[in-house]
């Protein structure tokens, strides 16, 4: 019998598989970017899901970790839409080979 921890575990996995694939064979930036979200939400899965079936969970430890990823992950979601933004107002294309000309 599988346990509810075990579900948990197996759908957060799933999820970080979708979100890598999306994240490696995409060419569009913002895809991209929809991909290392779909990671993030995974990993807050993990949190939350051994938070609740931990030795503590009136402890409210999973939750203050899940609270600043949220956080970390709308921050790094709005830096990189404003980075893409500007790309694409200097390029006229948000396509990842082409961002390549950013280097030094």
């Amino acid at each position: 019998m599988i346990s509810p921890l075990q579900l948990f575990l197996i759908v957060s996995s799933l999820l970080f598989c979708v979100g890598l694939i999306g994240a490696l064979a995409r060419s569009n930036t913002i895809l991209v970017l929809l991909g290392i979200e779909l990671m993030l939400n995974a990993a807050n899965l993990n949190f939350i899901a051994f938070w609740r079936y931990g030795p503590h969970p009136a402890a409210a430890t999973g939750m203050m970790f899940v609270l600043f990823s949220i956080a970390v992950a709308a921050a790094e979601a709005a830096v990189g839409l404003a980075l893409i933004i500007a790309v694409h107002r200097h390029r006229r294309s948000v396509r990842l080979q082409e961002a390549n000309s950013l280097k030094g």
